[in-house]
C-alpha cells in the first residue's frame, strides 16, 4: 500500500528516515509519495528517490516562499532532463496561508498545470478557500494525465466537480474526526474508483492525535475510518486504493 502524500523530506519525519520506513513497512505502508514543497527541497527529493520505497513529484507549494518566474524556469529546465518525478505538486492555491498574492498564485499554478500537460504528469493540488479559482484553471487547462485533489475536506457537490475535471479525491486525517461530518457524508457518498488515502504526513494529524507528528504509518487507521462510513471492508478500501494509485501515477510502469 502507498501513502499517497508524505512530506518524509520534512521535520520531524526527514531526522530519522529509516525509522519512518520501517514503522510504515511494518503495517503493510511499503511506499510513499514525497511532493515538494519548494524549488530548495527538490534536490532532497532526488536522493530520497534512490529508496526503493520513495516516489516523488515535482512542485511549488503556495503557502511556501517563491521566486515564481526563476522556479518556473528551473522546474522546466529538471523536467527536460533526466529525472525521477512522477506528478507535478504540490501546487495549488490557498487564500490562508499562501505566501504570494492570489494573482501571483494563479500564475504559479497556471504554469504548473500547463507543464503537467507537457510532460503528461498528472499533478497533486493543495486548495483552501480558493476553489472558484482553482476550477477555473481546470476548465482553461484540461489535464489528460488527471491528478488529486489533496486532503479535501468539501461537499460532496464540490468534489464532483473535480472528479468531472479528471481528478481523484484524496481523503486524509480529517476522516477520523467525528465532527467533520460534511467531509464523512462526501467520502461516504463517493465512487470508490474515485478515492486515494494519503497521511499529509507530518500534517494533518488524526483523531485523538492533535499536536503530535502525523506519520505514514497512520494510514491504516483512515483506512479504518473509512470503513466505518462506507459499505466497503477494509481490504476492499485498500485494494481500490492501490489500484486507483496505480492508474493514476502509473506505478507499475
Amino acid at each position: 500500500m502507498i501513502d499517497s502524500h508524505c512530506h518524509l523530506d520534512l521535520s520531524p519525519l526527514c531526522d530519522d528516515v529509516d525509522s519512518v520506513l520501517a514503522q510504515a513497512a511494518a503495517v503493510g505502508v511499503t511506499q510513499l509519495l514525497v511532493p515538494a514543497v519548494s524549488r530548495l527541497h527538490w534536490a532532497g527529493l532526488q536522493q530520497l528517490s534512490a529508496r526503493s520505497q520513495v516516489r516523488v513529484a515535482i512542485g511549488l507549494h503556495p503557502c511556501f516562499s517563491h521566486q515564481a518566474d526563476a522556479d518556473i524556469a528551473a522546474m522546466t529546465q529538471r523536467l527536460e532532463s533526466v529525472h525521477p518525478f512522477i506528478a507535478i505538486g504540490e501546487c495549488g492555491l490557498d487564500k490562508v496561508e499562501g505566501k504570494l498574492p492570489l494573482e501571483q498564485q494563479l500564475w504559479l499554478c497556471q504554469q504548473q498545470l500547463l507543464l503537467a500537460v507537457k510532460h503528461h504528469l498528472p499533478v497533486i493540488l493543495h486548495v483552501r478557500n480558493a476553489h472558484n479559482e482553482l476550477l477555473q484553471l481546470l476548465r482553461a487547462i484540461p489535464l489528460p494525465a488527471g491528478g488529486v485533489v489533496h486532503g479535501f475536506s468539501g461537499s460532496f457537490e464540490l468534489a464532483m466537480q473535480y472528479v468531472r475535471h479528471n481528478l481523484l479525491i484524496g481523503v486524509g486525517g480529517v476522516i477520523t474526526y467525528e465532527r467533520a461530518q460534511k467531509t464523512r457524508k462526501t467520502v461516504s457518498l463517493l465512487p470508490l474508483d474515485k478515492i486515494i488515502f494519503e497521511t499529509d504526513s507530518p500534517d494533518m494529524p488524526l483523531s485523538g492525535n492533535q499536536g503530535k507528528a502525523n506519520h505514514p504509518h497512520h494510514l491504516l487507521n483512515i483506512v479504518t475510518a473509512v470503513a466505518s462510513i462506507r459499505p466497503e471492508s477494509e481490504q476492499r478500501l485498500i485494494h481500490a486504493h492501490q489500484k486507483n494509485c496505480n492508474s493514476l501515477f502509473q506505478l507499475n510502469s
